[in-house]
């Protein structure tokens, strides 16, 4: 299987697609603007005490205030909290815990309101990002995750992955984080760590602990409800926990992101730093590798499979419901159950990519075509499992109950990905109506004298249609020379087959769309 990665950047931010033999897996947006990014710590002051809920609200600068339940304070919150308090009054002046005495677990069954109170500071990470109306899902349970150890404040405990199944290899490994591993820390060991030396396993581990004493260090001084410890960004997160062999190539657009990704990659795994490449073509990097027609195709209530046959997807604020379609797909009366099952595992393959693509969290509900045969009923459920274990997020699926349906929960931390793909006309703007088309330049060249003569914007961009960029430049005296006579200055034009034919747009000489 070979991967790539392809990086859209943008001053707004950057849009991710991880491709999987040339097909879109997975598309996510990395905003300059969000501060509410898994993995990011912040001291919380307690807003509300909730006993009906067993849970607080916390105050961590978001609009709406976030959500502290009482299974997610973690065994040792006393600890965390006897040490706040040590930290931001000078009582405690080591970054490490060596010289800390840990606070005895709390009781599973207890009450938020024996552990906190109004107006009290707490480090809170975030769990789940802000999604529709709720504010974000807070946890005190610390953690701070890296490319092949997870180091866990206030425990002595080191888990290793399940996906781990050597057991040579899992002795190995616990040893070597034994050997290494500062006191009263936990370490949870991952899967990318299968065969990896004491070497790497230590510089990650250290580079860890320097972000715990970032966080000791910060602690006194920073301000309530504000951050004290961001995540590493969406971009570099992705590479941290997915990069393998596999991966082929990483292109980006942008000159400071490719420094930025080569740099980290070289920090992670030198060896595959050459795999990281700069867009330089003229057409957009999403254009260029295909990404926004695929976009295009796998967005939207209707998602058309190869073999004829179609998904309709509906969201609802409870769940997510997927209907499978035969479609134009025909098969004979004998074979309708084939038929039936063929269709289902082609849509169950397709099914667990949009999970991933849109990244659809909590309960989804899949009416496949009905089948009678329980052997075909087994192996569709068995093919959706295995096709589901390239998902990164935790799920659980269900097998088919009687009524033909499959009940999938999927683990839920960020907003789901949304993209409208129906288009509104952008020259009658829905009405269903349009100019003159025959009036088309004249509308084109009254903004040239606005963009040109008032705003005297220099080295300007037209970007249309290619039917309308092939007339603009038509034989030798072309209207693009015309108008380098009319205004003095070259004017570029440039097609985008993703315009309406009579649509347009211009950009100025840093890539920025003109507001009209």
């Amino acid at each position: 299987m070979i991967k790539e990665l392809i990086i859209d950047s943008s001053p707004n931010g950057a849009t991710i697609a991880l491709l999987q033999d040339k097909q879109l897996v997975e598309l996510h947006k990395e905003q300059v603007s969000n501060n509410y990014t898994v993995g990011d710590i912040y001291l919380g002051r307690i807003k509300k005490i909730m006993p009906s809920l067993n849970a607080a609200f916390v105050d961590v600068g978001y609009e709406k205030d976030a959500f502290l339940h009482y299974l997610d304070l973690g065994p040792q919150v006393q600890s965390l909290l006897k040490l706040t308090k040590q930290v931001r009054s000078g009582g405690y002046q080591s970054k490490l815990l060596d010289g800390f005495k840990l606070e005895g677990d709390i009781n599973k069954g207890g009450k938020i309101s024996e552990i906190l109170s109004k107006n009290q500071l707490i480090p809170v990470q975030i769990a789940k990002e802000p999604i529709s109306t709720k504010g974000p899902r807070l946890s005190s349970d610390l953690s701070i995750a890296g490319r092949y150890v997870v180091l866990v404040p206030f425990s002595e405990a080191i888990s290793i992955s399940k996906k781990i199944k050597s057991n040579t290899e899992r002795n190995r490994l616990r040893k070597v984080v034994e050997s290494i591993k500062p006191k009263h820390f936990g370490v949870i060991i991952r899967t990318v760590s299968e065969g990896k030396g004491v070497d790497e396993l230590q510089k990650d581990l250290l580079d860890l602990i320097s972000k715990w004493e970032l966080f000791i260090t910060k602690l006194p001084s920073v301000e309530p409800s504000k951050k004290v410890l961001g995540e590493i960004g969406r971009t570099s997160t992705i590479l941290r926990d997915i990069l393998n062999p596999d991966f082929q190539h990483i292109y980006v657009n942008d000159n400071g992101m490719f420094e930025e990704i080569r740099s980290y990659i070289h920090e992670i795994s030198p060896d595959m730093e050459s795999i990281v490449r700069m867009h330089k073509h003229k057409e957009p990097i999403f254009e260029h590798f295909g990404v926004d027609k695929q976009i295009k195709g796998a967005f939207g209530k209707t998602v058309n499979l190869a073999g004829g046959a179609y998904l309709v997807i509906e969201h609802t604020e409870a769940l997510h419901v997927i209907d499978v379609n035969s479609g134009n797909r025909t098969a004979s009366k004998e074979n309708q159950e084939e038929n039936a099952y063929q269709v289902n595992k082609e849509a169950a393959k397709e099914i667990a990519r949009q999970l991933r693509l849109r990244d659809m969290g909590g309960i989804v509900v899949i009416d496949f075509i009905d089948m009678h045969k329980p052997q075909n009923r087994k192996e569709l459920f068995d093919y959706l499992r295995a096709e589901m274990q390239y998902d990164r997020a935790k799920h659980t699926i269900l097998p088919p109950s009687k009524f033909g349906l499959v009940q999938i929960t999927r683990q839920r931390v960020r907003p789901e990905m949304n993209i409208v793909t129906s288009e509104v006309c952008p020259t009658c703007n829905g009405t269903g109506t349009i100019r003159p088309t025959i009036l088309l330049m004249d509308d084109i060249e009254n903004n040239f004298n606005y963009i040109l003569d008032e705003q005297n914007e220099k080295g300007i961009t037209l970007c249309v249609h290619p039917y309308i960029e092939a007339y603009i430049k038509k034989g030798i005296y072309n209207r693009q020379m015309k108008w380098f006579v009319k205004y003095g200055q070259w004017i570029k034009v440039k097609s985008n087959p993703a315009y309406q034919i009579t649509e347009f747009r211009f950009f100025s000489s840093k890539d920025e769309e003109i507001k009209l």
